[in-house]
């Protein structure tokens, strides 16, 4: 195979060019083309959680895609198989967990804990000190305030305002954010 190319499940894309990058086919034909390395780019978080571990546990080796117009800070920590888009900032000490996708303009202040297979959509802010558990999706525009921690497999819904601690396994939204 070529350095880069694209891999989708979907027949009708095998041998089409997206962006200039080949596809080549789906998981098989990845693995048929011996070890290799790249990212996960789906959306659901819980997708490119299973995708990311079977790739892994096949041999592939997941790496970090940083894009260059993004900007991280000293001490900043960065798992593999993460995002991290254009224009997004990540401050001083931010810990980001595997298989994050820290979206376009999202700011991540500092010492904020971002876990596993997390969305840090468009937009958001993630004031200092904030910790958001695995697997959640801080939609487009959300701000949330300093100190808080947003729990596992949480939604916030775009344009929200979180102002106070939100548990596992919630829907959240409105400003201020309000159990849905």
């Amino acid at each position: 195979f070529r350095s880069a190319f694209l891999v989708d499940d979907d027949p009708a894309l095998k041998g089409a060019v997206v962006y200039d990058y080949p596809v080549i086919g789906g998981k098989a034909e990845l693995l048929n083309g011996g070890v290799g390395r790249g990212i996960v780019a789906i959306g659901s978080n819980k997708a490119r959680r299973s995708v990311s571990v079977w790739l892994a546990g096949s041999g592939f080796e997941l790496i970090r895609a940083i894009h260059p117009a993004a900007r991280l800070a000293r001490g900043v920590s960065v798992g593999v198989g993460t995002v991290i888009m254009a224009g997004a900032a990540v401050n001083s000490d931010a810990k980001i967990g595997t298989g994050v996708i820290i979206n376009t303009l999202a700011g991540v202040d500092h010492d904020c804990v971002v876990g596993d297979y997390s969305h840090i959509a468009p937009g958001v802010t993630l004031c200092g000190t904030v910790q958001v558990g695995k697997e959640s999706f801080i939609c487009a525009g959300v701000t949330v305030i300093p100190n808080l921690t947003i729990g596992c497999n949480v939604t916030v819904g775009a344009g929200s305002t979180v102002i106070s601690n939100v548990s596992d396994n919630l829907t959240v939204a409105g400003t201020p954010a309000r159990i849905l």
